[in-house]
C-alpha cells in the first residue's frame, strides 16, 4: 500500500473530477487491487479486496496530512468503496458528500453519486474521448449510443455540434443526463430516447444521418449488451447511420477482450469502414498491457463516390 500513500503525499489540487492514483494498471506491484479518485470535494477509495482498519486508518492519515496542506480551511470527505467476490460495500469514512454532488471536467460540469452503485455517474478514463469530441463535433449531427449520462452529448454541444440523439435504456441515467445538460446551460439541441437500441433503429435512422456516432455500451450487461455477441450486430448498422465522411468512436473497456477483437468484428460487418487510429487514454490510467485498458478506436466512413 505504500505506493498508495506516497501518490497521497503528492496530490496537488485540481478543480476537475480525476484519478489520483492507478494500482490497477500493475505499474505498483502489491497495489493492484486500490484506485483511488476525486470527484472534488470527495476523495474515492476503490479496493478490490477488503481492507482491514489498520490500512483504512493509514490511508485516512495521509489524506489528512495532504488535506491539511493544500486545503488547510476545507473539511476532509472521503468515502471507501470494497468491491468484492460480486459483492460491493460503501462507507463515508469522513465529513460529508455534497447532495447534489456536481463535478467538472474542463469546463463542463457533472452530476455523480459516489455513495451508491459501483458506475458514479462519469467515468474518468474516458476523459480523452471526450475532449476529442469537443474538438471534432462542430457541424455535426451526433448520435450517442448507449449515453449514460449524456457525458459525451455535453461536450459534443460545448463543441458546437448541430443536434445529438442520446439512446439509452436506462431511464434513470437518461434523467441525470438531461440534468446534466441543464447544469451546462444547455437547453437545447439534444434528443434523448430512453429505449432499447436494439428496438429502435426506425427512430434512430429517422434522425440520421450522422456526422459522428459514438458507441460506448458496458462489455457484459445481462439483457442490455454482451460484446462477444452484440457488438457484431451493432456494427453492421453503422455504414447507414453514417454520413459521407462521418466518424464513429468505437468504445470498449473490457480486459479479457483485446482491439483486435474490435477490428476483426469491423472487418466482418461493416468493412467499408476505415480504421484510423486509437485514441489514448489519460496518462493517469497507464498500464502494463495497454490491451487492458479502456480501447477507443476511430472509424471514418468512405467519401462519396465522384
Amino acid at each position: 500500500m505504500q505506493a498508495l500513500l506516497d501518490a497521497i503525499a503528492q496530490i496537488e489540487p485540481s478543480p476537475d473530477a480525476r484519478r489520483v492514483f492507478h494500482g490497477r494498471g500493475g505499474l505498483y506491484p502489491g497495489c493492484e487491487h486500490l484506485s483511488l479518485d476525486s470527484f472534488a470535494p470527495v476523495w474515492v477509495l476503490t479496493s478490490f479486496k477488503p481492507l482491514d482498519d489498520h490500512m483504512l486508518a493509514a490511508v485516512h492519515r495521509a489524506l489528512s496530512q495532504r488535506w491539511a496542506k493544500i486545503a488547510p480551511n476545507e473539511p476532509l470527505n472521503w468515502v471507501y468503496q470494497c468491491r468484492h467476490d460480486s459483492q460491493s460495500e460503501t462507507r463515508l469514512m469522513a465529513g460529508a458528500v455534497p447532495d447534489p454532488h456536481v463535478v467538472s471536467e474542463r469546463g463542463a460540469r457533472y452530476r455523480v453519486h459516489v455513495l451508491r452503485g459501483q458506475n458514479h455517474g462519469l467515468f474518468l478514463d474516458m476523459a480523452e474521448g471526450r475532449q476529442w469530441v469537443r474538438e471534432h463535433a462542430r457541424g455535426h449531427k451526433v448520435l450517442n449510443l448507449f449515453a449514460y449520462t449524456c457525458a459525451f452529448s455535453i461536450t459534443a454541444l460545448q463543441g458546437g455540434a448541430k443536434q445529438v440523439v442520446n439512446v439509452d435504456m436506462a431511464a434513470g441515467a437518461m434523467a441525470i443526463g438531461q440534468q446534466n445538460h441543464a447544469l451546462n446551460g444547455l437547453s437545447s439541441g439534444a434528443g434523448f430516447l430512453a429505449h432499447d437500441i436494439f428496438k429502435t433503429w426506425g427512430k434512430i435512422n429517422r434522425s440520421g444521418p450522422y456526422g459522428l456516432v459514438i458507441v460506448d455500451p458496458p462489455s457484459y450487461q445481462k439483457g442490455s449488451f454482451v460484446a462477444t455477441k452484440d457488438y457484431l450486430r451493432l456494427m453492421r448498422r453503422l455504414p447507414d447511420l453514417l454520413r459521407p465522411e462521418g466518424r464513429v468512436l468505437l468504445c470498449l473497456n473490457a480486459p479479457e477482450l483485446s482491439t483486435d477483437f474490435l477490428q476483426e468484428q469491423m472487418r466482418e460487418a461493416a468493412p467499408e469502414l476505415i480504421f484510423e487510429e486509437r485514441l489514448p487514454n489519460p496518462a493517469t490510467f497507464a498500464d502494463v498491457a495497454p490491451e487492458r485498458a479502456l480501447k477507443v478506436l476511430l472509424y471514418r466512413a468512405p467519401a462519396l463516390a465522384a
